[in-house]
């Protein structure tokens, strides 16, 4: 864009010039990848100068590749009329060689003698200019003009072509003969234009300035006729006065030229400084607006945990944890913009813990489940049987990538369903009866949606050539989710994984958002050694199907840090192993979904699709029923047959029977649910509350919170029972929060508000374990308490080393160092590093829960 400015404004002014190009200083080492960006090999010059060829006959593509030296100086910019000589390499040819070099080397504009021109083989000259990167010194060094020298910018003169736009200018009714020599050697003048047959007529000699001082040129001008009348012989001079002023203006509107797109490259190096202060300050910003955000979620969702370990029913404990959900749902969007920031910056990385696929797509489940069942949107995932329980991996980055993908299907579908299902690719590669098909009839709601098998047309891991993880730990997994939303304009699919892009203002008015989920998605997809892609028809639906590799973890050789992400199968209650279900759903993709969950709680699933088949089913004498679920399509299209089947089996020990509904309310006549005493189950199944609402119905196990018992309670109760933690924090709900997550497992907690309090408490000799610091303090912030704590106790160390005081008035303890554990709502890299430069052992982010602070201490407590 400089270059066509610099061309198109100048072009008045230098009317005379048959072209300008530019050549770029490229050295050998990057002629290979220069080669491979501009898609041209550099073209050789000195062939071309020895054996000139026809401009008919003339073509850059048939040049010869330039030979191997030390740089090159190819054109890569020029205008139209001189555009044959990009990719030329101008110092190849011994004229432009020796100017280029001058050039560089002084600083100044240098004058080729002349030569014939490439393509039109007239006698031209080339007045040549260094680009500099920097602003030197007149006086610089030879050497520290080449480091400098970025390019070099040459302006062609075709001197037939000048003089003869030049007399054409000057329109005289008298034809005038004129003759252009180069005079630097006076005893070998080289004749540029005209002839040289002598003339005894009138004859006026000019100097010619073409802006090189060490050369010299000089136009002789005669008429061709007896020497005219003296009033024409004034005219004519003061003709030829106007064309050498013309040459000199246009030579000197070049060189200030050249010197503003100098100015214009340092104003760019200053914006550019400018552009990188901007984003140090994004980042600021980013930090803050986190930790101000963050300090009061560490309240509410500290608050609700609490709740949580009260005497809670279902109803309640599910009120609970939609609210929780929701309050995660607000933390998660602030971790995506900082995620972009990361993704920029190349800072994100990868966990690798063990962890429960099953149990991160139940709480995405949760996450969504109150907007699916206000839309009346049935919603559902299915997790192949061959899918190993535990995984090792980044479980959080996993469950963002669901979650992005879940988000936009319940953002843009106000009907029908949405479905998350989950192979080994080893599956759907062995049989494409695994994926769902893409007939109307077999869908989970029954629209029609789009065929997942599009979205993955272009993946490696299915072409030939594919990059499967073929190791014996290694788990592939394929990952779809299918919806009936309103589709992707075809205009705008190219662009769906471009950052805070959208697919149109109307779409972001309507429905919201930042447009980052994508990107970041596709970016952590990539980490995961995994390929992203989707199908999409309007008014039809979307899918989105990607890949991920994560390793098995049911292999006991390596020790991974165990996470429980949730209450899963096998934290549910037994009571229910070696029962019997029925489920009653004509939908075989619906059937499936119900089956898979009611499996996980140990219970046979027969599947029958009519009321016929399954009173057939339940009156088998050998063939025990304690339970019947129904889907709800099944009830309301035949109350009558509905009725029916209630009454029939209504004797000696029925089934209990119950309703899978995506919505509460029915008013379809007096054939409710309730009339026969049915217990109704919302979608979308998941485990936990499958297990809660079958519990509670059929009067056996616990009815309260079946969460209660899960591992990471129990071990922090092992590690923290009985310890003394000081936590110290200038913010009361947090301090209440954090204290109240402690005292839950047992701990002896006391709370501090102050830096200086901190050290007053932790002077040795003291009798705590451990201390939670937060870092963002009024007076003394955690970064400097902590320094200020392990002098105190460095001090003291050093001396009991030397003998200088007793080890037994500080309780024994030879080697003072209590763990300190970062407490913030700071996440960026910068804030974690400085925790470990002032001394601090570890570092929890707000809002915190169990699993973190099981992570963190037992690494100082056994």
């Amino acid at each position: 864009r400089t270059f066509a400015r610099y061309t198109e404004r100048t072009a008045f002014e230098r009317p005379l010039t048959s072209g300008v190009a530019y050549a770029v200083r490229v050295l050998h080492s990057e002629r290979e990848q220069f080669e491979r960006q501009q898609g041209w090999t550099i073209k050789r010059m000195d062939t071309l100068e020895q054996n000139p060829v026809h401009k008919d006959d003339y073509h850059p593509d048939f040049l010869e590749p330039s030979p191997i030296q030390e740089e090159y100086a190819p054109v890569i910019f020029a205008q139209d009329s001189v555009s044959h000589v990009v990719s030329i390499d101008v110092l190849s040819g011994k004229e432009d060689r020796e100017n280029v070099l001058q050039a560089r080397k002084s600083g100044k504009g240098v004058l080729t003698a002349p030569f014939r021109l490439l393509k039109t083989n007239r006698l031209g000259v080339i007045l040549t200019f260094a680009v500099y990167k920097r602003d030197l010194p007149s006086n610089a060094a030879h050497n520290e003009r080449i480091q400098a020298t970025d390019g070099y910018l040459g302006g062609v003169f075709d001197i037939e072509s000048l003089v003869e736009k030049l007399l054409h200018q000057l329109a005289s009714k008298q034809t005038i003969l004129v003759n252009v020599l180069d005079t630097t050697n006076q005893s070998y003048p080289i004749s540029m234009y005209g002839s040289n047959a002598s003339n005894d007529g009138l004859k006026h000699v000019s100097h010619l300035n073409f802006g090189d001082p060490f050369r010299k040129h000089e136009m002789h001008c005669r008429f061709k006729q007896k020497p005219p009348w003296p009033w024409l012989a004034i005219t004519t001079s003061i003709g030829i006065l106007v064309i050498a002023l013309l040459v000199g203006h246009i030579f000197h509107a070049t060189v200030n030229r050249i010197a503003k797109v100098e100015d214009d490259c340092h104003k760019m190096m200053e914006l550019k400084k400018q552009a990188e202060a901007a984003d140090v300050a994004k980042s600021q910003f980013l930090a803050t607006v986190s930790h101000e955000i963050r300090t009061p979620m560490n309240g509410v969702l500290g608050m609700l945990d609490m709740l949580m370990d009260t005497d809670l029913d279902v109803t309640q404990l599910d009120y609970v944890r939609t609210a929780q959900a929701s309050g995660k749902a607000l933390v998660a969007l602030i971790n995506e913009v900082l995620d972009q920031a990361k993704i920029e910056s190349g800072k994100l990385e990868l966990e690798e813990v063990q962890f429960d696929l099953r149990a991160i797509l139940d709480d995405v489940l949760s996450l969504f489940s109150g907007k699916s069942q206000d839309k009346g949107v049935e919603l559902a995932v299915y997790i192949s049987d061959r899918v190993p329980d535990m995984l090792i991996g980044d479980p959080g980055r996993f469950r963002q990538i669901i979650t992005n993908l879940m988000g936009n299907s319940i953002k843009f579908t106000e009907k029908g369903h949405i479905l998350v299902t989950v192979h080994l690719v080893e599956e759907v590669i062995d049989s494409i009866e695994v994926e769902t098909e893409s007939s109307s009839k077999n869908t989970l709601s029954g629209f029609p949606v789009a065929d997942r098998r599009q979205s993955w047309k272009g993946f490696r891991t299915f072409s030939q050539e594919g990059s499967m993880h073929p190791f014996s730990d290694s788990i592939n997994l394929i990952v779809s989710v299918e919806d009936t939303g309103v589709g992707i304009p075809p205009e705008a699919q190219s662009r769906v994984f471009t950052p805070f892009m959208q697919v149109g203002p109307s779409i972001s008015r309507t429905h919201g958002g930042t447009g980052i989920g994508l990107s970041i998605s596709k970016c952590l997809v990539g980490l995961m050694k995994g390929e992203i892609g989707f199908v999409s028809i309007p008014k039809i639906g979307s899918t989105f199907t990607f890949t991920a590799v994560f390793t098995s973890g049911c292999s006991s050789s390596k020790e991974y840090k165990s996470q429980q992400i949730n209450c899963q199968s096998n934290t549910v209650s037994s009571e229910f192993h070696g029962m019997r279900a029925l489920v009653m759903d004509p939908r075989p993709v619906r059937a499936k979904v119900s089956k898979y969950h009611i499996q996980r709680l140990g219970i046979h699933v027969e599947v029958v699709s009519d009321w016929k088949q399954g009173l057939s089913s339940i009156s088998r004498a050998n063939n025990a029923i304690h339970m019947v679920l129904i889907e709800q399509e099944v009830w309301d299209r035949d109350l009558k047959s509905s009725g029916l089947f209630m009454e029939k089996i209504g004797s000696g020990s029925p089934p209990k029977v119950f309703l899978l509904s995506n919505s509460i309310n029915f008013s379809r006549g007096n054939t409710s649910p309730g009339a026969y005493g049915l217990t109704v189950i919302s979608k979308p199944l998941r485990a936990s509350m499958l297990a809660a609402s079958l519990q509670r119905a059929m009067g056996i196990g616990n009815k309260g919170n079946p969460c209660n018992g899960e591992l990471p309670s129990l071990s922090l109760r092992n590690l923290l029972l009985g310890r003394k933690i000081l936590i110290v924090d200038d913010n009361n709900v947090n301090l209440k929060v954090a204290a109240g997550a402690l005292k839950k497992y047992g701990a002896d907690v006391v709370s501090a508000t102050r830096g200086i309090k901190a050290i007053e408490l932790l002077t040795p000799p003291h009798h705590f374990d451990a201390c939670f610091m937060d870092i963002q303090m009024p007076e003394m912030d955690g970064f400097e308490a902590t320094r200020r704590i392990r002098d105190v106790e460095q001090n003291i160390n050093n001396h009991i080393k030397f003998g200088e005081i007793s080890v037994d008035d500080y309780n024994n303890v030879s080697n003072w160092h209590v763990p300190i554990l970062a407490m913030t709502a700071d996440v960026i890299q910068a804030t974690h590093e400085e925790c470990l430069r002032c001394g601090m052992d570890g570092y929890v982010s707000k809002p915190f829960e169990a699993e973190q602070l099981y992570r963190e201490v037992s690494r100082f407590f056994h």
